[in-house]
């Protein structure tokens, strides 16, 4: 497991784990919090990386983790 964590656009901070899983498939999780409250988690899949970089591997995992907190609906 790897551990990311930063903030979102809209003030959340994160804190967030990621494996990859195989055939390019990286799977995670994140935990939520505002203020040191607890806000929510979220979990997800990116697909069809299997030619990334680690630097880049961690930029695309906490760009999707931040876009699924602050673009749900």
């Amino acid at each position: 497991m790897t551990t990311v964590s930063g903030k979102t656009k809209n003030g959340f901070d994160y804190e967030g784990e990621y494996e990859q899983a195989s055939a390019g498939r990286v799977i995670w999780t994140a935990t939520f919090r505002r203020d040191g409250d607890y806000a929510g988690m979220r979990h997800g899949c990116l697909y069809g990386l299997q030619d990334a970089a680690p630097a880049t591997l961690d930029d695309l995992v906490k760009a999707d983790i931040a876009s699924t907190w602050t673009d749900a609906t």
